[in-house]
């Protein structure tokens, strides 16, 4: 029971970052780059203080400046992705290209795919290529292309952070060393800076509350699952996010995502139990 319910929190606090970003950005609450900044920032700080109180009131900041860019490289562009992107979509696109990145490092690390694997790996893609060509309900290129680079973004920062002794302890100082390359980016982008109460609260619940204790509870619910579970029940997240949409965003939900959730969801499933093969062969 005790991983069933940290694995539900999890799921539904990484949902809800697309709903809550988009909820601040659709009606213009607050621009990009200073959501980005506060989400990252109240994260940052949220984590310390849990930290802070698990360690019995020490921390050192370790982590990686590699891992921070990562996650800079993923939270920023997922912050401009959603100027144009319904929480579904977006959470459709960051979770396919998430998956995607995964599996082709698996691939070049030279893990020897189970055919079940390509097969799900060339289904998500059509799915993903589907989703994005052109036409009267494609999503804007430009959203796309930058919510695909803030999934290979975390995909990449997900893969430096597997097999890490102290996960909370890392993940809390890189979220402290992003914090200076997301203000960077709000100087850059000061003539577009627009902040509001409601814009502000919506950031620090997708940083303190979606992020930092969403993050928390992932990695208690990790200790009760195993890896294929995990990739498995992730599957999930695309689904809760278009729930999200529809209940507080009002979004419509097009044959194309559909068809495309179907693609994309199915491919990952069937590479996910094809690894599961190949683990158990050997």
């Amino acid at each position: 029971m005790r991983t069933i319910a940290f694995t539900l929190f999890a799921l539904v606090a990484f949902a809800a970052n697309s709903v809550l970003c988009r909820l601040a950005l659709a009606p213009g609450a607050i621009d990009a780059a200073s959501f980005s900044t506060v989400r990252l920032s109240s994260g940052a700080i949220t984590l310390l203080m849990i930290t802070i109180v698990m360690q019995r009131g020490s921390f050192r900041v370790h982590g990686s400046w590699i891992s921070a860019a990562m996650l800079f490289s993923y939270a920023v562009p997922f912050s401009f992705a959603y100027l144009s992107l319904g929480a579904a979509t977006g959470a459709l696109i960051l979770f396919g290209a998430v998956q995607a990145t995964m599996m082709v490092a698996a691939i070049v690390a030279g893990e020897r795919p189970h055919p079940w694997q390509w097969l799900g790996l060339f289904v998500a893609l059509t799915g993903l290529v589907g989703l994005v060509l052109p036409g009267l309900t494609a999503p804007p290129l430009v959203g796309s292309a930058l919510m695909a680079i803030a999934g290979i973004s975390w995909g990449g920062y997900s893969l430096r952070g597997r097999g890490t002794a102290d996960p909370l302890g890392d993940t809390t100082s890189n979220f402290l060393r992003s914090v200076p390359f997301v203000m960077i980016v709000s100087l850059f982008a000061v003539r577009q800076f627009h902040v509001t109460p409601s814009g502000i609260l919506l950031a620090i619940c997708s940083g303190a509350l979606a992020s930092a204790l969403g993050y928390v509870g992932w990695y208690a619910a990790l200790a009760g699952l195993t890896a294929t579970r995990a990739a498995a029940v992730q599957l999930s997240v695309p689904v809760l996010a278009a729930v999200g949409g529809v209940a507080f965003l009002a979004e419509a939900v097009s044959l194309r995502l559909l068809v495309s959730a179907f693609l994309i969801l199915g491919g990952v499933g069937l590479a996910v139990m094809g690894r599961k093969r190949v683990t158990d062969q050997h």
